[in-house]
């Protein structure tokens, strides 16, 4: 019989190297939200597999142990849903059901093993969800999600493959953008930026995945000697480095985020000239050398004495 895979509350610690960038990424987030009443975050990312369930699951659960407030998670990501295999919850009825208005948001919200921590799953699958976006309903269900919580942390699909987040931006206080370290062209990284600031979104900066460890090494948890138990068999980066970033000032869009770019191209062999124009050739420094030892002067013969 197949063992079932461990939860996202099983395999939680809160001295893990993951739980620790957690703690620092809701630290920046509040920094940013300070003053507002900021309370819906969505999670993104520019193409899948760049780990945004991953980082949406655990900053909720690291918003609702480290501040005690009513937090939900909601799985946005209709098409290709994954909330309810990282907690081990039922899929349906969730939010589908919500937009349909087949039940109410109550009844579809789930417990969790954290008394401050709810799950709204994704509910039914629906091959093309895009309709139950774009309806007056889900203004509604999030206004509800907001009276009820004090945060609400949302697991959209990706950027540039689908639309559903733009149609989610205007209900969103802000949105994060997960990048995979390394792997995510900068292409890309721009190109999803823009799609978000062309509908308005309140891109609160990004957080760098670092499961190829291709950041220097005093940024991995292995430099600490920091190691998180088990957290490959779900899905989750094993040694991850979440950095968020975005220094603007809050409601400001991000820069830019800097994309890890490929190793450095070996040095061309000698003989062989790279292909840059070569630099005017630099003088050659002049070496300093000891003067001439003098020679001793040959001793001259006494006056009046003329050898003979």
């Amino acid at each position: 019989m197949k063992k079932p895979r461990p939860t996202v509350f099983e395999t939680f610690a809160e001295e893990s190297a993951l739980a620790i960038e957690m703690r620092r990424l809701y630290s920046r987030l509040r920094q940013k939200v300070r003053g507002t009443d900021a309370k819906s975050i969505m999670i993104t990312s520019a193409s899948p597999g760049e780990g945004k369930s991953t980082v949406s699951a655990h900053l909720a659960m690291t918003i609702a142990r480290h501040k005690k407030t009513k937090t939900i998670l909601v799985d946005a990501d209709l098409r290709k849903s994954s909330i309810h295999k990282y907690t081990g919850l039922q899929r349906t009825p969730g939010l589908v059901e919500c937009l349909t208005g087949e039940r109410s948001i109550m009844e579809c919200v789930r417990d969790t093993p954290f008394e401050t921590l709810k799950v709204l799953p994704a509910g039914r699958y629906e091959s093309s969800p895009s309709y139950l976006f774009d309806s007056h309903r889900l203004s509604e269900v999030f206004t509800e999600l907001k009276f009820y919580f004090d945060t609400v942390i949302v697991d959209s699909p990706p950027v540039i493959p689908v639309s559903d987040p733009v149609i989610l931006v205007p209900e969103m206080d802000g949105v994060l953008l997960v990048i995979m370290a390394g792997v995510t062209s900068r292409d890309l990284v721009i190109r999803a930026r823009d799609v978000l600031l062309d509908v308005d979104a309140n891109l609160l900066g990004v957080v760098v995945n670092n499961h190829a460890e291709v950041l220097p090494y005093y940024y991995s948890s292995k430099y600490y000697g920091y190691r998180d138990a088990d957290l490959s068999k779900h899905g989750q980066t094993r040694d991850a480095t979440l950095i968020p970033a975005g220094r603007g000032a809050p409601g400001e869009p991000a820069a830019p985020p800097p994309v890890a770019s490929a190793p450095p191209k070996p040095a061309p062999l000698a003989g062989k000239p790279a292909p840059a124009a070569p630099a005017a050739p630099a003088s050659k420094p002049t070496v300093a050398t000891a003067p001439p030892e003098a020679k001793p002067a040959k001793p001259s013969a006494p006056p009046g004495n003329k050898p003979r």
